[in-house]
């Protein structure tokens, strides 16, 4: 029935939608934690309730009801239409995102190919917003990020391809279904050439979604605020919106395609294929039978929030990255990925494709999935026992020893 099909295709839209607004607004509130605590800096302590959710809050409301300003000498159309631009370029990549075992809003078989070019086309909203502000800041902004993330895609793209080769497939529900059971299954830990490609699709992911250290475009003590400087209120939200949700769709890409998809890498079975199994389905007689699977649905819901877990914590290293290192001159950003990241790209697409021409055929091989991935694993366990070990001092103890010591000392110089 095509109103069945429309119904299903709105609830789809609306969902999806939902889950880009909510998760724009948790990360904000992440954001703001992680800086705060990787440099050391108390924060609010009498606003925005328990751990400070209700700031975010109230910034957004803020955003709404913010008076919306259209410059003079701006173009009204293009100053109106660049935000949403931006925005649907990285909301379209969700349609073909799968989150689970088949739970995605179009099975593409191109699904790699089809993301990464709608992603591409926010940049067209970014040179709209900041040639239609009628400011040269604005302008100059625009024109770099457009730079930036042109050629930030070159290399991301051809690193996208080294686990397609391996797969053989761009489906990514495809490339997911093939890396169930133990995590030395993931594309990640197939070949060195896979492994090196995740890490260097990763950084060049960071610089196409225009997060530090590559944010030289949007650097307020160059260019005020970068391509987005003459905007506020609501379309200014729209702008950062399509940031994070480029972020989460990029760190999805990477999941599915190197770090196993919507698998936990520690069970030998896929959740909804054994709860479907098991559970098996449920027949609503009528003029035409509606069979529901439970097992099949439930079983999806874990693989949900695996999927959604491992986004969040490559989103989560964005951060981390972006509160750890300093910001890079504009030649830095353009000579990372002209002179660095592009060959390197283009030496592990090689390399994987001598890999499976030359030595998939040699059975001693798959040891070495089982090599690197038992070392990683054993890295993150040594990582994650020192962190939860290692004794650190709160953030206000130095300053406060710091005050004592200090005190005496005003003292004796104000007698003086």
């Amino acid at each position: 029935m095509p109103s069945l099909g429309l119904l299903i295709a709105i609830v789809a839209t609306l969902v999806l939608l939902t889950f880009v607004a909510a998760s724009a607004i948790f990360f904000i509130w992440v954001e703001r934690k992680v800086a705060g605590r990787i440099q050391d800096r108390l924060g609010p302590t009498r606003v925005g309730g328990r751990f400070g959710w209700l700031q975010t809050i109230a910034d957004g409301i803020k955003l709404l009801v913010k008076e919306d300003i259209i410059p003079a000498n701006a173009d009204h159309f293009l100053f109106r239409l660049g935000p949403y631009i931006a925005f649907c370029g990285s909301f379209l990549a969700f349609i073909a995102l799968p989150f689970g075992n088949g739970v995605v809003a179009v099975n593409m078989n191109v699904a790699v190919f089809y993301m990464l070019a709608v992603m591409s086309t926010e940049v067209f909203g970014i040179i709209l917003a900041g040639y239609g502000s009628g400011s040269k800041w604005s302008l100059f902004g625009g024109m770099r990020e457009a730079a930036q993330m042109v050629s930030y895609e070159v290399p991301m793209a051809i690193c996208v391809i080294v686990p397609v080769i391996v797969a053989g497939s761009m489906n990514l529900v495809t490339v997911g279904q093939q890396q169930g059971g133990c995590f030395v299954n993931w594309l990640m830990f197939h070949d060195p050439f896979t492994f090196c490609a995740f890490w260097t699709y990763f950084t060049c992911a960071t610089a196409s979604c225009k997060r530090a250290p590559f944010d030289l475009a949007e650097a307020e003590s160059e260019l005020v605020a970068g391509f987005h400087t003459e905007y506020s209120g609501l379309r200014w939200s729209f702008f950062f919106m399509a940031e994070y949700a480029a972020m989460f769709a990029v760190s999805g890409i990477a999941i599915l395609l190197f770090a196993g998809g919507w698998h936990t890498g520690f069970l030998p079975f896929d959740p909804a294929d054994a709860l479907a199994t098991k559970l098996g389905s449920y027949q609503i007689e009528g003029s035409r039978p509606l069979v529901i699977d439970f097992g099949w649905i439930l079983g999806n819901v874990v693989n949900v929030v695996v999927f959604i877990v491992k986004g969040w914590l490559l989103v989560f290293v964005m951060m981390w990255v972006r509160w750890t290192l300093p910001r890079l001159r504009i030649d830095q950003v353009m000579m990372a990925c002209l002179k660095y990241l592009l060959p390197i790209s283009c030496a592990l697409l090689l390399g994987v494709s001598v890999w499976q021409l030359a030595l998939a055929s040699f059975e001693w091989l798959d040891y070495f999935s089982w090599a690197l991935g038992g070392l990683c694993f054993f890295t993150a366990v040594v990582v994650t026992w020192k962190l939860f070990t290692t004794d650190q001092p709160p953030p206000d103890t130095g300053m406060g020893t710091l005050l004592q010591q200090g005190g005496p000392l005003m003292a004796e110089l104000a007698k003086k």
